[in-house]
């Protein structure tokens, strides 16, 4: 399918759309407040460096929205964004670096989810590979705090 063309929508995929909008936005602020409350550096960066991701994610989902097809291979390296992401507050933070974590772990675990059942009602084959890839990205999220909880002891799987 051509980018220029524009895409039309069922009710049902206008409406995946529209939800999968709301849980980027929440996305976005979620990491922006907890890039400003988490107390270690390194958990600081995974949360802006996703929050970045995050909004590559809502870029795509509103060009969707407005009958576009994003070009998944010209995104933008997170890295890059990243160092251009400057936090202008520093928030005091009132939850602890385990609390944010589950709530970001539990945040994408629903969010991989609700990509998952979306790329299933979509009819064009191009719109489900855009979804599987931001779906993708989401599951890189979890694994990224995963492995820092895990690696702080804050995560510990049964053997």
């Amino acid at each position: 399918m051509n980018a220029t063309m524009n895409l039309t929508w069922t009710q049902k995929e206008k409406s995946y759309l529209e939800d999968l909008k709301t849980h980027e936005q929440l996305c976005i602020e979620k990491y922006s407040l907890y890039a400003n409350q988490a107390q270690c550096e390194q958990l600081k960066q995974i949360c802006k460096a996703n929050e970045m991701s995050e909004r590559s994610h809502l870029d795509s989902i509103n060009q969707l929205l407005s009958g576009k097809l994003p070009n998944i291979n010209q995104q933008g390296n997170n890295q890059q964004k990243y160092q251009q992401f400057m936090s202008t507050t520093q928030v005091q933070g009132t939850l602890s670096d385990k609390d944010i974590c589950t709530d970001i772990l539990m945040m994408e675990k629903q969010v991989s989810s609700t990509y998952n059942t979306a790329v299933f009602e979509f009819r064009d084959t191009n719109v489900r590979d855009v979804l599987n890839h931001i779906q993708k990205e989401e599951q890189k999220h979890g694994e990224a705090i995963f492995q820092y909880m895990q690696s702080k002891g804050l995560y510990n799987v049964q053997k």
